[in-house]
């Protein structure tokens, strides 16, 4: 029996640029569950961050290389479950929800399930889905404000705690604001390759230095004015589209 030529030969093995920043974004996320169980809070929160970093670009690696793959995305997907739900609620449970008994664990199942549900739902609506905006608050987001509250607290010594409910409507919150229908800008229409004013590269230097002036506390603040900005932004944009409606 001859082999059909004309079939394509499936490809086997997967691009190792992009996959090397999921991994690294994993290994962070891993890197803050193992912290956390240590108490060492501070660590596990800024590992988060790192995840954030390394997360946000895989993606960009594999747009401008051309390596996009369907296990990319499925990779970069389990990785952020692990990296973005579960250790966020770990950390937080630890350093504060293991106080509250029950009620802690299903705050930290809350947040753990939100983002699981709302990484389901981002990869059935990739195709047909406004790149402009997410439905609901990005995972790295969502991790974000529960470990800049973390990280803010301990670098002030506040007690974990002391704080335990303050914890919990944060952690239920992020987990609640990942699931909803909220809508919130994505960046994604921002040309990085593009040239810009000479003005927004002294901002974004200004941006840098401020941050890095009191990294805890202005990352806490940056994310929750972003987990807020969704809500403001929502009833703007169905005015607009019923607006729309109205002129058809």
């Amino acid at each position: 029996m001859m082999e059909d030529v004309t079939s394509p030969k499936r490809r086997r093995g997967i691009y190792l640029l992009p996959n090397l920043f999921t991994t690294t974004a994993l290994f962070a996320g891993f890197y803050a569950i193992t912290a956390a169980i240590n108490h060492h809070f501070e660590l596990a929160a800024i590992a988060i961050f790192v995840a954030m970093v390394m997360d946000g670009l895989d993606g960009r690696v594999a747009r401008l290389t051309n390596t996009q793959s369907e296990f990319g995305g499925e990779y970069d997907s389990m990785a952020d479950l692990i990296s973005f739900g579960a250790a966020p609620a770990l950390v937080i449970y630890v350093w504060s929800l293991s106080s509250l008994g029950k009620l802690g664990w299903v705050a930290a199942f809350v947040h753990t399930a939100g983002a699981a549900l709302r990484l389901a739902r981002y990869n059935t609506q990739i195709g047909t889905a406004d790149k402009r905006y997410f439905q609901g608050l990005p995972s790295p987001s969502a991790a974000a404000l529960v470990a800049g509250f973390v990280w803010v607290c301990i670098e002030h010594g506040l007690d974990g705690e002391s704080l335990r409910y303050f914890s919990l409507i944060i952690t239920v919150l992020a987990g609640l604001l990942m699931v909803s229908n909220i809508r919130y800008y994505s960046f994604k229409d921002i040309d990085l390759r593009g040239r810009v004013p000479f003005i927004r590269s002294i901002l974004v230097m200004l941006a840098f230095a401020v941050i890095f002036a009191n990294p805890p506390l202005m990352l806490f603040l940056i994310f929750a004015v972003y987990a807020t900005s969704g809500p403001l932004l929502t009833p703007i944009l169905i005015r607009r589209r019923r607006r729309g409606e109205r002129k058809v």
